[in-house]
């Protein structure tokens, strides 16, 4: 059984230090996480740390709401060779040789729902599939969403096509006060935000956790030697799932109450702070 989590936001671990020696593979958010939203880029000090562990034998794997398309879009990763990919909040998982090793889409009839409603009261959305994505429209919270994270302004498309589609996840963008409208016409799906400006609606059941435990059981890796860092509200899930769960410094309160471990924040060397918690024989 999963352990409990404290609530205290102390970065106070509550296991012992030799810990360490269990992790054997480490699944990494991107934005806030491994990249920062001010630089817009991977911290140099984090780029020490991935390759320090890296040659310690830790398998190393990227968990994101991105797309594939926006994880390769200004080569924001730098071409670090992680082993795999969970991408699209655990919805598509794949290795770094392009093996699918798991993928969930959303029901079609809530497609349908969705759109219905879009024609009732209109409002910006993403569909995306497996190797494309398009917007019925560009307004401001899309425009605001995607320069906070230097994003190319997504293609404009015909949204009905999406009824003949595969559909993996929707990014509607709108404050989360107004989701319920829409998120009422897509009963076996549901939503989850890392960003003041669009949800993530995805499958129901589908998270970053099923995403990061399809891959840790395809390299035989069990659960209780995995480390997830995040600190986005859909990283909560995932830290949980995970034998220790990070929660960088700029999180929210809640991922921090999900963690077992909160570090500094990713402009403030995160990633190596924690990694200096975690991997004394190596920092």
């Amino acid at each position: 059984m999963k352990k409990s989590r404290s609530d205290s936001h102390s970065p106070q671990p509550s296991f012992e230090r030799t810990v360490y020696n269990l992790i054997k593979a480490i699944f990494f958010d991107i934005d806030g996480t491994l990249v920062s939203f001010q630089t817009h880029a991977i911290p140099e000090s984090t780029k020490r740390a991935l390759c320090a562990v890296r040659e310690h034998g830790v398998r190393l794997f990227i968990a994101t709401g991105r797309h594939r398309l926006l994880i390769e879009e200004g080569n924001i990763l730098e071409g670090f060779p992680f082993d795999g990919y969970v991408t699209l909040n655990g919805q598509f998982c794949y290795t770094t040789a392009g093996e699918v090793i798991h993928e969930a889409r959303i029901e079609p009839a809530d497609v349908a729902g969705l759109l219905a409603r879009l024609d009732e009261k209109p409002s910006a959305c993403l569909l995306i599939e497996r190797d494309r994505m398009y917007a019925n429209l560009i307004d401001e919270h899309v425009q605001r969403a995607w320069s906070a994270v230097k994003f190319s302004t997504p293609p404009l498309g015909d949204v009905k096509q999406a009824l003949h589609n595969n559909i993996y996840q929707i990014n509607l963008f709108l404050p989360q006060e107004q989701e319920a409208f829409y998120l009422d016409a897509m009963p076996h799906s549901a939503a989850t935000r890392w960003s003041p400006y669009f949800s993530d609606i995805g499958p129901s059941g589908g998270s970053k956790a099923v995403g990061i435990e399809k891959l840790a059981a395809h390299f035989s890796i069990p659960m209780s030697d995995v480390m997830a860092i995040g600190d986005g509200e859909n990283d909560i899930d995932m830290l949980r799932a995970a034998g220790i769960g990070v929660a960088m410094g700029n999180a929210s309160d809640a991922v921090k109450r999900a963690a077992d471990y909160i570090t500094t924040d990713v402009d403030h060397d995160g990633i190596i702070n924690a990694f200096k918690q975690f991997f004394p024989f190596i920092f």
